[in-house]
């Protein structure tokens, strides 16, 4: 058994003593082990004998040989790592045009425009509510995004320095007299923004059958090139593949784009009323978050602040689009 029979605290003494505890075995612990008790015996009444040469020895050859390891030199091949291959079979696919066009554009626009960005939660619940009631009601179906679009239009028309662009040569800024919105459509070979002309003068109704329209031909390929190029401001919104939120790249010469996320169930906290024995409880809120990415050259925040407080004004009271 040797060692085996020590307690740690035994061993630990006797081996700082230099003496051979394992003599004292079987001794009082648990399963006859020696206790650092018995051993404090042994030492007073002289039992122990003295640890033979060869164990105390041992630890001394064993400490130098790395001493001795660790002075000769390595060789560099010896440093050298196994290769381990981590990665399976790749294959590169060639961008198509519109993706290579894509790219370009909007590596520029990410170069040379000076993006800033501005967020705002909008409540979407009267939307939803009014939307629901058209369906049932009236038979007129239209989604969520329709609204969004002619609730941008009415806001462009309100604060109209946010529907221009920089003139080439960046001396001088273009607004245009109409709001001509393109909204962004993803196609199998790559992203493209038809336009929806004068969007302001357009009902939901007409917005949802022109994006519908648009949004189809897209896909097939059969937009014609005034279709889309051109436009003075943008739409991108991935709420529907579940997104909450995300920047979106500005689409040069348009000064701005609105990047536009899913609506969210949270629950919105009352006013705190003094001296009232009851408090309100939270209601529930759907909320939708908009970040509006525009050009610093062009817009700047006060003005991206109004543009935000009209569009959510106009959202949180979707009855006046109807007028």
């Amino acid at each position: 058994l040797g060692e085996f029979v020590l307690m740690p605290s035994a061993r630990h003494l006797a081996q700082s003593k230099g003496l051979d505890a394992t003599v004292l075995a079987p001794g009082s612990g648990k399963g006859g082990r020696v206790t650092k008790g018995d051993v404090l015996q042994g030492i007073a009444q002289n039992k122990l004998p003295a640890l033979p040469v060869a164990a105390t020895a041992a630890p001394a050859a064993v400490a130098a040989a790395p001493v001795a390891a660790a002075v000769a030199p390595l060789a560099l091949a010896d440093l050298v790592a196994e290769t381990i291959v981590t990665d399976g079979p790749t294959e590169d696919v060639t961008n198509s045009k519109m993706r290579q066009i894509i790219a370009s554009r909007l590596t520029e626009s990410k170069q040379t425009v000076p993006h800033f960005y501005t967020s705002f939660q909008v409540e979407l619940d009267a939307v939803l509510a009014l939307r629901k009631t058209l369906a049932s009601e009236h038979e007129v179906k239209v989604s969520v995004n329709d609204f969004v679009i002619r609730c941008a239009a009415l806001a462009l028309r309100d604060v109209p320095e946010v529907n221009g662009g920089l003139v080439a040569g960046g001396n001088a800024v273009k607004y245009s007299d109409s709001i001509d919105i393109s909204i962004a459509v993803a196609t199998p070979t790559g992203l493209i923004t038809p336009i929806v002309f004068d969007t302001d003068a357009k009902g939901l109704s007409e917005i949802s059958s022109a994006v519908k329209d648009l949004a189809t031909r897209a896909r097939d390929g059969k937009l014609a090139p005034h279709e889309y190029q051109g436009g003075t401001f943008s739409i991108s919104n991935l709420g529907m593949f579940g997104i909450s939120e995300f920047s979106a790249v500005i689409n040069p010469p348009q000064a701005a784009i609105l990047a536009v996320g899913g609506g969210t169930p949270t629950f919105k906290p009352t006013p705190y009323v003094e001296g009232a024995e009851e408090q309100a409880s939270p209601s529930k809120v759907t909320l939708m978050t908009a970040r509006l990415s525009a050009d610093r050259r062009v817009v700047d925040e006060p003005t991206a602040s109004l543009f935000g407080q009209a569009f959510t004004y106009y959202m949180n009271q979707p009855q006046l689009l109807l007028l």
